[in-house]
């Protein structure tokens, strides 16, 4: 009985992914020009060695006449801002970023830093690892302004070398069309219903001040999720769409970047170690249980297991990645779990750090 409902939940979730596939909003490959002043805003430290391509893909915008790109840099160590002065010459304004007050935490410092900076109408936050279509910029604020949103996030596409980041990152991507119902959310004003990605991330300047900018999310480790819900308690309205056809990431490369990564920002995405006990549980039932039953013979079993696969391989299939790696969901499954009991480890023994500087926890 428990593996049939974990099967016909699956086939359930497959068909929400297909459905979400229809509907998510994808950015215009032909925008019109953009008439309103664009500050592109780059948070960076310690990149010299993967700013390079990012930056030079926000200097070749298409379609923005007034556009202004601020690059912060946030106590790198190892030469990132005389590459970026290299690379972008007076087309690109380099500021040096203040250390976090207590509290606080590197990345959503550093965004508000650019936003005091920027002197644009709409805001346009880009991570070092992220390359742009040339029209990245004007599809996504044309989008932004064409929905009367206040802040859209275009997922970028997920570039996955090495098992351990072909086994994670598509699970970005397909969480968000297999769970979340995107017109819905789009529409409700809910802020438990918002969802963004910080690696690109376009936000009307006027609501980002509004909700109280990034200063109000400061200590979050999530800094994009929180700062999307914040913006609709400042009564604005969001949404997250198909960014993979102008924008692509490579966020991790190789098992130790995915391991402590994901260990960063697992526990704050769960909530609480009740909730995340809860998850692990529905996530094993759901995606683990099914595919250890087919092997003993189970037909439901073999059912919520392509179910799965299915579900996987349409949110592939609609944002660029592999579909084949779809077969290997019960082993993305399992990592998923083993890297949130882990940072859950780290949360209550106060040992996280990224790049550098603890996240605070322990008790």
């Amino acid at each position: 009985m428990i593996v049939r409902s974990a099967a016909w939940a699956g086939c359930a979730i497959a068909l929400h992914t297909f459905v979400n596939t229809r509907l998510v909003r994808t950015p215009s490959a032909s925008p019109p020009p953009c008439g309103e002043r664009v500050s592109v805003l780059m948070p960076v430290r310690d990149e010299a060695h993967r700013v390079g391509p990012a930056l030079r893909s926000v200097l070749a915008q298409t379609g923005v006449a007034d556009l202004e790109v601020v690059v912060l840099d946030d106590g790198s160590t190892d030469g990132t801002a005389d590459v970026v002065r290299e690379i972008g010459g007076d087309r690109v304004r380099v500021v040096v970023g203040t250390p976090p007050p207590p509290g606080a935490l590197g990345k959503p410092n550093a965004c508000a830093g650019l936003a005091a900076e920027a002197t644009g109408d709409v805001l346009v936050y880009v991570d070092a690892d992220v390359v742009l279509a040339p029209h990245a910029v004007a599809a996504a604020v044309a989008l932004l302004r064409a929905n009367g949103l206040d802040l859209v996030s275009p997922f970028p596409g997920q570039l996955a070398e090495g098992w351990a980041a072909r086994l994670a990152q598509p699970l970005l991507i397909w969480s968000i069309l297999a769970s979340l119902p995107l017109r819905l959310a789009e529409r409700t004003g809910r802020p438990s219903m918002a969802v963004a990605n910080g690696q690109f991330l376009v936000v009307d300047a006027a609501a980002l001040r509004r909700c109280g900018g990034f200063e109000s999310v400061r200590g979050e480790v999530l800094d994009d999720m929180a700062i999307a819900r914040r913006v609709r308690v400042g009564g604005g309205r969001t949404a997250v769409v198909d960014g993979s056809g102008v924008a692509r990431c490579r966020m991790y490369q190789g098992w130790a970047e995915v391991r402590d990564g994901y260990t960063k920002s697992l526990w704050s995405a769960s909530g609480s170690p009740a909730a995340a006990g809860a998850f692990a549980a529905a996530f094993a039932w759901l995606f683990l249980l099914p595919p250890l039953a087919a092997l003993r013979g189970s037909r439901a079993g073999l059912i919520g297991y392509a179910a799965a696969v299915v579900s996987r391989a349409l949110a592939a299939r609609r944002t660029g990645g592999r579909v084949g790696d779809a077969a290997a969901h019960p082993l993305s499954a399992a990592l998923v779990l083993v890297l949130l009991a882990r940072s859950w480890w780290g949360r209550r023994r106060g040992t996280l750090t990224w790049k550098g500087r603890a996240l605070g926890g322990g008790g």
